[in-house]
C-alpha cells in the first residue's frame, strides 16, 4: 500500500457538458478527464471495487478540513479494512489531501457534491478505479433532534464524513476513542460503495433492514443502521472495538467479486 500526504493545490475547470473536466498537476500539466463515470449512483460500482475485472489498483483521496486530519490509527485500519475485502493486485493508494475550511455551519449533499466537483483531481483511469472521501466540518442539513448523521456515501465512488460530529460526540463521557469513532463510520461508508446492504451487491440471503434502508438486520454487524448516527453508534460501540462485517455481508460482497 501506498500512503501519501499532501497539501491541496490545484487548478481545474470543467466543460459546458460537465462530462469532462480538465486537471492541472503541481507542474502545470493539464489532464483532460471523464467525470461521468465517478458520478453515478451509491453501488453502481459496487464490482469495479470489490473485484479487479476491470481495475486492479484502488486510488483514495481523502480530503480534510485543516485541524480535521482522520488519526493515524484511522487510516492504518482503513488499509487493512480495505485490503481484507478488495481483491486489488495492483495496490492500494491513499492520498491524504488538506484543504482550508469552505466556511460553512450546515453542508447538504448539493454543497457536498459542489465541493467534490472543485477540488476532486482523481478519477476511474487505466485500470485504477478511483474513490473520494472529505472529512468536513459543520453538520449534516438533515440532521434532527433524535439523529445527529456521521457520514453519508452519495456517489457510486464518494463519501463525506462529518468530523466536526464525530468529535463532538468522542468527547463525551464513556465515548469510545477518536479513532474507533472514525474507522466505524469511514467503513460503513465505504460498506455503502461496496454495494451494501442490496444497493448494487445482490443479497445471497435476506438481511436487508428495509425499514432503515439499505443496511443489515444484525445488530452487530457493521453496516447496522446505528453506525451513522452520533446518538446510535455510542451503544452500538460499547465494547470498544470497530464493528465488522457479520457472515451474510461477508457472502454478498465474495459472490460479487469481493474477497
Amino acid at each position: 500500500m501506498t500512503l501519501l500526504i499532501l497539501v491541496l493545490t490545484l487548478s481545474c475547470s470543467k466543460d459546458a457538458s460537465e462530462k469532462t473536466k480538465t486537471i492541472s498537476d503541481e507542474n502545470g500539466n493539464q489532464t483532460e478527464v471523464d467525470i461521468s463515470v465517478n458520478q453515478r449512483n451509491v453501488g453502481d460500482s459496487a464490482n469495479d471495487l470489490l473485484s479487479e475485472q476491470k481495475f486492479d489498483t484502488l486510488s483514495t483521496e481523502i480530503f480534510y478540513v485543516e485541524g480535521l486530519e482522520p488519526t493515524s490509527a484511522t487510516i492504518e485500519a482503513f488499509e487493512n479494512f480495505l485490503s481484507e475485502r478488495l481483491n486489488k493486485s495492483g495496490g492500494i493508494e491513499i492520498t491524504l489531501k488538506e484543504i482550508a475550511s469552505p466556511g460553512k455551519s450546515v453542508y447538504s449533499i448539493t454543497d457536498i457534491r459542489a465541493l467534490e466537483d472543485d477540488i476532486r483531481t482523481a478519477y476511474n483511469e487505466n485500470g485504477k478505479v478511483a474513490v473520494f472521501g472529505i472529512f468536513i466540518d459543520g453538520e449534516y442539513s438533515e440532521n434532527t433532534d433524535e439523529g445527529s448523521v456521521l457520514g453519508v456515501a452519495y456517489r457510486n465512488t464518494s463519501f463525506v464524513i462529518f468530523e466536526e460530529t464525530i468529535r463532538t460526540f468522542s468527547s463525551q463521557p464513556f465515548a469510545p476513542n477518536l479513532n474507533i469513532l472514525e474507522s466505524t463510520v469511514l467503513h460503513h461508508e465505504f460498506g455503502h460503495l461496496m454495494g451494501m446492504v442490496n444497493v448494487g451487491t445482490t443479497m445471497q440471503t435476506d438481511h436487508q433492514d428495509v425499514e432503515h434502508g439499505k443496511h443489515c438486520t444484525e445488530e452487530n454487524c457493521l453496516m447496522f443502521w446505528t453506525a451513522e448516527t452520533g446518538e446510535g453508534i455510542l451503544n452500538m460501540l460499547g465494547g470498544g472495538t470497530i464493528p465488522k462485517f457479520d457472515s451474510f455481508c461477508i457472502a454478498d460482497l465474495q459472490a460479487n467479486g469481493g474477497k
